[in-house]
Order: structure tokens, then sequence, then C-alpha cells
């Protein structure tokens, strides 16, 4: 147990002087190796305590009394992961392609077979979505406040960065020549 012949020997001495302090606790006809060593152990046990560096509670350092809560954090993982699987599949294959694995847009729309801006898109609005549900809104925060209003005057924006207003006169004004 000690690891240590002087230490074994003291071990020894002190547990044999404990057997003879308490020997009208033996009860005759069992086994006395048994009782020897379970005084033996607890003794060694005793001591391993007693070694223990330890200090006033005044006088403690605050890190050797608080501990971060390990909680909070699992609670936080199993939330995370159950929103995970409430995301729909290609958003949620998109986020692990590009977040977890580390990919490139391009390699993740490679993998998933669409195109680069999908892909984009499908992260943002994992990414989006799974910020709502954790901070406790149902959906996701809407568009800004210039975004609606170019969508409800109707200009909208073209793959090719054109951006094009809803009314034919206003587009003839523009490009006389069409």
């Amino acid at each position: 147990m000690t690891r240590n012949r002087a230490d074994a020997d003291d071990l020894v001495q002190a547990a044999v002087s404990n057997a003879l302090a308490a020997q009208h606790s033996f009860t005759p006809g069992t086994n006395f190796g048994a009782w020897m060593f379970r005084i033996l152990r607890n003794r060694f046990l005793s001591d391993i305590r007693r070694r223990r560096d330890t200090c006033d509670m005044d006088n403690a350092p605050a890190e050797a009394l608080a501990r971060p809560a390990a909680q909070e954090d699992s609670m936080a993982l199993r939330e995370l992961r159950r929103r995970l699987a409430d995301l729909p599949a290609d958003h949620r294959t998109a986020l692990m392609l590009v977040t977890v694995q580390g990919m490139s847009y391009e390699e993740a729309a490679a993998v998933m077979k669409c195109a680069v801006g999908t892909a984009k898109c499908r992260v943002f609005r994992a990414r989006r979505q799974l910020e709502a549900w954790l901070m406790g809104d149902p959906q996701p925060a809407k568009r800004s406040a210039q975004a609606q209003a170019q969508a409800k005057s109707g200009e909208v924006r073209r793959r090719g960065g054109n951006t094009r207003s809803g009314s034919a006169a206003e587009t003839r004004a523009l490009h006389p020549g069409m």
C-alpha cells in the first residue's frame, strides 16, 4: 500500500497497536487475517487523509472552492443537438459540412450537388434559425427594414447583380432603347 518499506513498517506497527486497543471487538472463530487487514487498510486511509493539505476556509483561494458549472454546458449541448435535429435536412447537412467538417462553400456545394450560392444560403439560414431557437425566439429575425422596403417597392436583385424595378415605365426611363 505504501510503496515504501519504512512507511510500511510504521503502518503495520500502528495497525497492531489499533488491533490491541480494539481486541474486545474481535469475535473468536472468525477470520483474524481479514480483521487485521481491515484495521491496516483503515489506518492507511486515515493516514492519507491526515496528510492532505488543509487550510482555513477564510484563507482558501476562491478557485479551490468554486468550480465552473458543467451541467449548464451539457444542457446547452443537449439543446443544440435537439435543435440541429429540428433543422431541415438540407440546411443541417450544409451547416455540418461547412462548420463541423471545415469544408469550403464550394466543396460543400459539390457534395450536396447544388450551386455555391445555395450552399451559402442554407448555411446562413441554418445558423439564423439555430440562433433564434437557442435565444428563445420561435422564428429567426426578419430581414432588415431596408431589405423589406426594397421587396415592398418591387425592386428585385438579379443573379448578375442588376436590379430591376417592378414597373415597365421605370424600366423604359432607365433604358430608353427598350
